[in-house]
């Protein structure tokens, strides 16, 4: 077994899918009249699915999307100001700030996805990365 789709209840398909195209650099390879798929993660990982619901998001997402981004490019807070552009809302202030910084964002439907520094991905075992997940900041 494998995970073939990660999929989003969005309330305006066409919104939603253009926002995480833009923000992920994919395109669109299959569109429905209430479904949407992006090119897969990664090149071989899962499809970014978008599912056309009647009801609004009302609580916390149970899963979310951490998006790396390189300091190289200008890192977490460059990032925001590109989520920012296209629709997104930041949820929480910028945590980490002197040494890998990562924030929660919202995109235009209201889920929650994270902005993180690369390091952090790769040493999410480290001491201050153990502490603000216990502190459920992320």
């Amino acid at each position: 077994m494998r995970a073939a789709h990660l999929v989003f209840d969005v309330n305006d398909l066409d919104k939603a899918a253009a926002f995480w195209a833009a923000l992920l650099d994919l395109a669109v390879t299959h569109r429905g009249a209430d479904w949407i798929d992006l090119s897969p993660l990664g090149g071989g990982g899962p499809v970014l699915s978008f599912q056309l619901v009647p009801e609004r998001k009302v609580v916390k997402n149970r899963l979310h999307i951490d998006i790396a981004v390189s300091r190289s490019d200008g890192g977490v807070v460059a990032a925001g100001h590109r989520a920012q552009a296209l629709g997104a809302e930041p949820a929480s202030p910028l945590h980490s700030a002197a040494s890998s910084p990562w924030q929660v964002w919202r995109d235009p439907d209201g889920n929650e996805f994270c902005l993180v520094t690369e390091a952090a991905m790769i040493d999410l075992g480290s001491a201050e990365s153990l502490a603000d997940d216990v502190s459920g900041a992320h």
